[in-house]
């Protein structure tokens, strides 16, 4: 399918009779074409959320709407743009998705119709409880494993034992739905996954350089916490 559908027209239609820009801009962003979010409405709503007169719970209320839609399409361009704004948008967005009781329920989610519709619901229900992990990790800790400074002055790096007895299980749990995704290079055939691919290996990349500087704290401080932490992620280990 390529193209704008005539719902997709109605749906922004709709939001500019109404008067919202912002809302608009998630419809244009979560379109039925089998193309990554465009580029410019990603933009538009990441300068959105760093203006201090907009509705920020109505955007993220919106592209929770948006993900509730039946088509795979509409629902993986949901959770990417949802994703973007999370790692490039203001944390007022993410404060906010952390704060809800519940995020993304799509555990169930199936798209039987339309081109690559199993395949990708599969990978919709396993994205989707990527991103409900990062919120969720965001409301234990009150940072973003990816956004925090690494390396040898960095938050993983100088925070205390007591501290990383919880956040270093916080960020495995993570860690663990991310690599949960579990794509093959035979699942890469279409722009809209691709652009979640990419999202998720550049996380990826942040949360083990935190790991990283968990691990090289832990082992360089002499507490008995330590030994207590290092037999939990090995008990850890062993039961994953």
């Amino acid at each position: 399918m390529s193209g704008q559908t005539l719902t997709d027209r109605i749906a922004a239609a709709q939001y500019s009779l109404t008067g919202s820009e912002v809302c608009r801009a998630v419809c244009k962003a979560t379109t039925h074409e089998q193309t990554a979010p465009k580029k410019k409405h990603l933009e538009y709503l990441i300068q959105a959320t760093q203006e201090t007169n907009v509705n920020v719970p109505q955007m993220a209320d919106t592209l929770i709407e948006r993900a509730g839609n039946a088509s795979w399409v509409v629902v993986f361009k949901a959770l990417i743009t949802t994703h973007h704004l999370m790692v490039h948008g203001n944390e007022r967005f993410l404060q906010f998705l952390a704060s809800r009781n519940t995020l993304f329920n799509l555990s169930n989610f199936l798209d039987r119709t339309g081109s690559h519709g199993l395949d990708m619901s599969t990978f919709i229900r396993r994205y989707s409880r990527y991103l409900n992990e990062k919120a969720f990790a965001y409301r234990q800790m009150s940072f973003d494993f990816g956004r925090v400074k690494k390396g040898s002055d960095g938050v993983m790096r100088t925070m205390s034992v007591e501290k990383l007895l919880k956040g270093m299980p916080t960020l495995q749990s993570q860690i663990d739905a991310l690599l949960e995704f579990d794509v093959h290079p035979k699942d890469l055939n279409n722009g809209v996954i691709n652009a979640c691919f990419l999202l998720l290996f550049k996380d990826l990349i942040k949360l083990y350089a935190c790991y990283n500087d968990g691990i090289i704290n832990l082992l360089g401080k002499e507490s008995p916490l330590n030994f207590t932490f290092m037999s939990r992620y090995l008990h850890h280990c062993l039961d994953g």
